[in-house]
């Protein structure tokens, strides 16, 4: 399937899994466990349906929304994912030129091919987020520092992931860095030669952020892919981030009402609602789930969501229960693994497409007029 037959972000995951080896197309599109979880965020948002209103003038949209507080020309950005370059050579600047083109923010993650100066000094201008993940506490403050030097404004802690999740897709295929090379792994590269020809072109890409850090540097490298976090990570230590980066602090992996009062309290500028996109605890409750609720509590505290965002329509419906915005993950993936930026940029475009056509169809004129009135649940969920 060619790009300009992609009219939708399933056929973008169609193209994807086509040019991708089994073994990177899993890792990118598997879950924890039973990956519960990542039918649970698909399926919450169809427990809310539309209630249109009539007789409104919607000849003009409006696409821009600034309720975080700065005006943004469409609401929803790229959320951080890491190894981005295993799906197209450079993946991570191909993602954050995109998202430089069509207005929206990019984050970085620790976990990315480039680096926090790389993507400062080849995208300067753009809208770019850091994202960290506490491996090794003086390792995050050298971390920190580089992205104040280099101009960022934004940092995303992610506060999810004090194990890794059990992800049976990727100990079935033996996913991993640097790539075992059994026999079934070379004959799943051998199918899918364009892939396996970028990578030879290209080289396999490196953790760009642990690079020339420290003497640990091969040592961190390894617990990042383990995903040996720090899990003595604690509301002390997030007042220590806190107290390093002077700018927007946003956390990301909440879904508790209790402890997003409590980073409330201790001073953050925005939480990210997120179950991590089902790829840590299974049975987990969904970002949309845990919106209403987080919403009435903080009316006031910019939250954004992510997970299982397919369709313009789920980022309207996001934004309608008080969403400040929506990040996206997979959907933009999928662009980048079958076109590069061409593609990251096309599924931009089909999810703007679909949001404008969602707000003229449902009577809304502008994203930020959107309410609560606008939706209808069909079904509750307790929890």
């Amino acid at each position: 399937m060619t790009l300009e037959h992609c009219i939708n972000i399933e056929d973008l995951r169609v193209a994807a899994r086509r040019r991708l080896p089994r073994m990177v197309f899993d890792f990118v599109e598997g879950g924890a466990e039973d990956e519960t979880g990542l039918v649970r965020n698909r399926n919450t948002f169809d427990d809310w349906q539309f209630v249109p209103r009539r007789m409104v003038n919607v000849s003009h949209r409006d696409l821009r929304t600034g309720r975080d507080g700065t005006m943004r020309a469409l609401p929803f950005g790229i959320g951080p994912t890491g190894l981005n370059g295993l799906l197209w050579p450079q993946g991570d600047l191909h993602l954050a030129r995109a998202a430089q083109r069509k207005g929206i923010g990019f984050a970085l993650s620790t976990a990315a091919n480039l680096s926090i100066d790389e993507l400062a000094q080849k995208v300067p201008g753009g809208d770019h987020w850091f994202q960290l993940y506490i491996v090794h506490r003086g390792l995050a403050g050298q971390l920190v520092q580089k992205a104040l030097n280099a101009g960022y404004r934004t940092l995303v802690m992610t506060v999810d992931v004090p194990l890794n999740g059990k992800r049976e897709r990727d100990v079935r295929s033996g996913f991993g860095l640097p790539f075992r090379y059994t026999p079934r792994v070379i004959q799943d590269i051998a199918r899918h030669p364009r892939w396996a020809w970028s990578m030879l072109r290209h080289g396999a890409p490196r953790m760009a952020n642990f690079a020339g850090l420290d003497a640990h540097n091969v040592e961190l490298q390894a617990a990042l892919l383990a995903r040996q976090m720090d899990s003595s990570f604690d509301w002390p230590a997030l007042q220590w981030i806190r107290d390093l980066w002077p700018h927007r602090l946003l956390v990301k992996g909440i879904l508790h009402a209790d402890d997003a009062a409590a980073c409330a309290r201790l001073g953050v500028d925005g939480l990210i609602l997120s179950n991590h996109g089902g790829r840590q605890i299974d049975h987990s409750i969904s970002a949309l789930d845990a919106l209403p609720h987080i919403r009435a509590a903080l009316p006031a505290l910019p939250i954004w969501v992510d997970g299982g965002v397919r369709r313009g329509s789920d980022v309207v419906k996001a934004m309608a229960l008080g969403a400040s915005g929506v990040l996206l993950a997979r959907a933009t993936l999928y662009g980048l693994a079958c076109a590069g930026q061409a593609g990251a940029e096309q599924a931009i475009e089909i999810l703007r497409g679909e949001i404008d056509n969602t707000l003229a169809n449902l009577g809304c004129p502008s994203i930020d007029q959107l309410q609560p009135e606008h939706l209808h649940r069909s079904r509750a969920r307790e929890f």
